[in-house]
């Protein structure tokens, strides 16, 4: 098993196009659907899989294009590391000052270790000035627990 960094910054009104942060359902509309209808899975069943988004499910980072990957560590600890500097990057443009503590971020880094060696994903977003939004993710690859069927984006 080992973990893939994803980071996503940008527009919280980009960030809540949530039919672009889902995968399209696995059958599209049956013939004689809306041809809105159609025309919206094809957009959305093209777009998903490309686009820079965080998806809704973090598991689907998985298939996200390649160099969206910011980093792959084979032990948790090692990517909880990367989690902790891009906490400290970011957090003093996050929007909260409650979450700007450091004791607070402290303890999301010890908790990302204890679930990455369980095989759990981790993910955090944050409100940052302005209204924009940062999404942090750790997802670990072969398998996912949470989605097995899912390619690793890196290859073994």
């Amino acid at each position: 098993m080992h973990h893939h960094a994803y980071l996503w910054t940008g527009p919280k009104q980009r960030f809540d196009q949530e039919a672009l942060r889902r995968p399209p359902h696995p059958e599209p509309p049956p013939a004689g659907s809306r041809p809105e209808l159609i025309q919206r899975y094809r957009e959305v069943a093209a777009e998903f899989p490309t686009s820079d988004l965080p998806p809704l499910e973090t598991a689907y980072w998985l298939i996200k294009p390649r160099p969206l990957v910011r980093g792959t560590w084979g032990e948790a600890k090692e990517a909880a590391t990367w989690l902790g500097e891009q906490l400290a990057q970011h957090g003093p443009r996050f929007a909260s000052h409650a979450e700007r503590d450091i004791a607070r971020l402290a303890r999301l880094v010890d908790s990302a270790v204890e679930h990455l060696a369980a095989g759990v994903d981790v993910s955090y977003g944050f409100y940052l000035e302005r209204p924009s939004y940062l999404s942090i993710a750790l997802v670990t690859c072969s398998p996912n627990a949470a989605a097995p069927q899912l390619p690793c984006p890196v290859g073994e």
